[in-house]
């Protein structure tokens, strides 16, 4: 939500989220969280690649407060109201206008860069075209850098803008002085190009004076392509919501329902609709009648459809691959699982990350740092006898190149690429900070029961005595077991689907309170029971019965006329991908253990399954949190994993909670991951994608802190060109987004 309660404070501060327009580099956005941050009673961070500033401040302070201190600090902004129908906001510095802006400003550079650079397209009086052609450009089309300049000046600061104004301004007016005063005006001049400042009164930079706006702006538009593209995850959900739906309305007694369409919007709990083949089911509900195969991996990154019929539930924004279906909405609007993903996602993406706090403010003193760099170059030159045009060049280069876009960057775009991409395999981060702390987990502890397994009763295994099929007893006991409600009721009922028989064909039916069930069936009576101590057994119903026991299994008795003919072991089975998460967090170094509410025996036969060695069992919910505050306290980074309310308190209290988006809203809430994916292989996917995502904003800043270590004394020396500056100025920022996009293609493991 763009406005929420706070933490802290009894519900006094709330949460409010703006775009701002106008930011270019991070010294932007540190100036406009110093303004905000200077209120009474508000915190802010501000993120350049979205173009948000999140704001959290006492209900004392107004909105307007808020908005108005943005627009003094020289910025535009406005309130965002609802998050999951708000586009994210263009990045800044890229306007509509400004692609017909660019080719209007490359008709008029390209033939100044052309001949300025080659001497033998240098006709008589070259110079003086290229002057008139460099003007407009110099003037009009590096416009927005003088105005944001100007802005910076009188809010007394400076920004990249005002590095790009300077750049151009002095390489401009040096050309006048040349032409005007000195004798680069000379017809039949022919001036060569040099990569360096190298040059004497003759010598012009009308190239730079175009070169530097062309390329700027050029690289801004490209900048802001791949920016898009790395934040687009939220547009990808915004296209799941359905818009219209046909809803079922009861007819006459006798007659089929009415069917009428109306806005998605207006759907509420209870009502029922139709989802066609092809269609998107337009919210969270219960399927009532037909069956489907329904499509979810734009939604939780499972590529294989899965099949529901009466009684399954399904998620708006799904899609109907075929079949009809006739559902019952349960949850609407924002209580859907297709808005709680947006919310997500969303606020993942509003926040900002430890480490891009310090690029920030690292950005933020840079800018004016430059500027006394440039000031003590142009001294140094002129000081030491260069010639005044090669002082002013020098210093005009060493402004271009040392622009901060990349620094300010290298985080936020990361960022966005990753929490887009986890929203697409069904791993949701409750924000930025989260991926940095997932990537220095080495221990992840699991819940057994929904999390490492299905958590649901199946029938394992059928032995009978001779005389009697497995088949034959699983069609009785599934006769009668259809009438009851319990779990293991359930289990059987559903192992034999199709043998099972009517409710009508069984008669004299008997739940016996915690024992079992027992009626009859064909003229037999049946009776299916747990195994009482003292209960005779043939011996091969004896084994089945101490093998169900030794793997923690339930095991249930099937008498038919008074005779044990069968025993029926049942069980929870594992979780698809169980196996496999256990080998992929072993091969990142992660150490696992379980940790479980169940007994020894169902605890230590799933572990041995896995292959895990260090089990917790008959956990308590207190005993969960205190296992994890102690594994804490010897200096471990663990990661809780669970589903139910049991595991809350452990979810809330270890650092880095994960929880499975099938369990409980107490979990989901209490976790720092949410796991939409039934796989159990989302776990290991998330350790992966943080550390992947970590290692690209490594090599980001990297790249960030060494192109200026590496060009700023290169221009200092009077050894880069200012036009050269300029492309490797944008070249730098288009590389760090650049990487930062190679994560929208990123792959799990399990998939690559």
């Amino acid at each position: 939500m763009p406005e929420s309660a706070g933490p802290g404070g009894g519900g006094s501060l709330v949460t409010t989220d703006l775009t701002v327009g106008g930011m270019t580099c991070a010294a932007c956005v540190a100036r406009v969280e110093k303004r905000l941050n200077r209120m009474p009673g508000v915190t802010c961070g501000v993120n350049l690649a979205t173009g948000r500033a999140r704001v959290v401040h006492s209900v004392d302070v107004p909105v307007g407060d808020l908005l108005d201190a943005v627009r003094r600090a020289g910025y535009t902004a406005d309130r965002i109201r609802d998050a999951e129908a708000a586009p994210e906001a263009p990045p800044a510095g890229c306007r509509d206008d400004d692609c017909v802006k660019l080719v209007l400003i490359a008709v008029l550079a390209l033939p100044v860069l052309l001949v300025s650079m080659i001497p033998a397209l240098q006709f008589r009086n070259w110079q003086w075209v290229c002057f008139l052609l460099a003007t407009p450009v110099a003037l009009w089309g590096a416009e927005t850098f003088h105005r944001r300049a100007l802005r910076a000046l009188r809010h007394s600061t400076a920004t990249m803008d005002t590095l790009v104004s300077l750049g151009v301004a002095a390489s401009y007016l040096w050309s006048c002085y040349a032409l005007f005063l000195g004798t680069a005006g000379t017809p039949g001049l022919v001036m060569p190009f040099s990569l360096s400042t190298d040059g004497g009164h003759d010598h012009v930079y009308l190239e730079a004076t175009v070169g530097i706006p062309l390329f700027v702006l050029c690289g801004r538009l490209m900048e802001d392509r791949v920016r898009r593209r790395t934040g687009s995850a939220l547009h990808a959900l915004a296209e799941l919501v359905v818009k219209d739906v046909t809803v079922l309305d009861d007819g006459p007694p006798g007659e089929p329902p009415l069917e009428r369409r109306v806005p998605a919007a207006q759907l509420v709990p209870g009502q029922r609709f139709l989802v066609r083949p092809g269609e998107r089911v337009a919210t969270d509900g219960v399927v009532v009648s037909g069956s489907a195969a329904i499509d979810a991996s734009l939604l939780t990154g499972e590529s294989v459809p899965r099949e529901v019929g009466p009684g399954d539930r399904v998620t708006g924004g799904t899609l109907d691959a075929g079949g009809s279906l006739v559902v019952r909405a349960t949850e609407v609007g924002a209580d859907t699982r297709l808005a709680r993903i947006t919310q997500l996602v969303w606020e993942a993406q509003a926040g900002k990350a430890r480490i891009q706090r310090l690029a920030d403010r690292v950005a933020g003193v840079f800018v004016p740092a430059v500027l006394a760099l440039a000031a003590s170059v142009l001294g140094f030159w002129l000081g030491v006898g260069a010639s005044s045009q090669g002082a002013v060049t020098t210093a005009v280069a060493v402004l271009v190149v040392a622009c901060p876009c990349a620094l300010g960057l290298a985080t936020p775009t990361a960022l966005l690429a990753a929490t887009g991409r986890g929203a697409q395999y069904g791993v949701l981060f409750k924000g930025p900070e989260v991926l940095e702390r997932l990537r220095a987990v080495d221990t992840v502890v699991l819940d057994k029961t929904g999390t490492l397994t299905s958590g649901t009763m199946r029938l394992l295994d059928t032995v009978t005595v001779d005389g009697w099929s497995a088949d034959a007893v699983l069609r009785l006991a599934a006769a009668v077991e259809q009438l009851s409600e319990h779990p293991v009721g359930r289990a059987i009922a559903a192992a034999a689907p199709s043998a099972g028989h009517a409710p009508g064909g069984v008669s004299e039916f008997t739940a016996m309170a915690g024992t079992g069930v027992r009626a009859t069936v064909e003229g037999h009576a049946l009776c299916v029971r747990r195994i009482s101590a003292g209960t005779r057994l043939p011996d091969v119903l004896r084994d089945a019965r101490d093998r169900a026991d030794a793997a923690g299994r339930t095991a249930v008795l099937v008498e038919i006329d008074g005779a044990c003919v069968a025993v029926l072991t049942l069980g929870d089975t594992l979780r698809q991908g169980s196996v496999e998460l256990v080998a992929r967090l072993r091969a990142l170094g992660v150490e696992v253990m379980m940790l479980t509410g169940d007994g020894p025996g169902p605890a230590r036969a799933i572990a041995d399954e896995l292959g895990i060695e260090q089990v917790r069992h008959s956990a308590s919910p207190e005993d969960k949190a205190e296992f994890v505050a102690r594994l804490q306290s010897t200096g471990r980074t663990p990661a809780v994993v669970g589903d139910g309310v049991n595991d809350a308190a452990a979810l809330a209290g270890c650092e880095l909670g994960m929880a499975v988006g099938t369990g409980t809203d107490v979990a989901v809430g209490a976790a720092s991951v949410t796991l939409m994916r039934e796989d159990a292989q989302a776990v290991a996917d998330a350790l992966e994608l943080a550390k992947r995502t970590m290692g690209t904003i490594g090599s980001n800043l990297t790249w960030a802190f060494t192109y200026n270590v590496l060009l700023i004394p290169i221009a200092a020396a009077g050894m880069l060109n200012p036009m050269i500056a300029a492309v490797a100025m944008s070249g730098s920022s288009l590389l760090v987004v650049g990487n930062s996009l190679r994560l929208r293609s990123w792959r799990p493991t399990a998939q690559a």
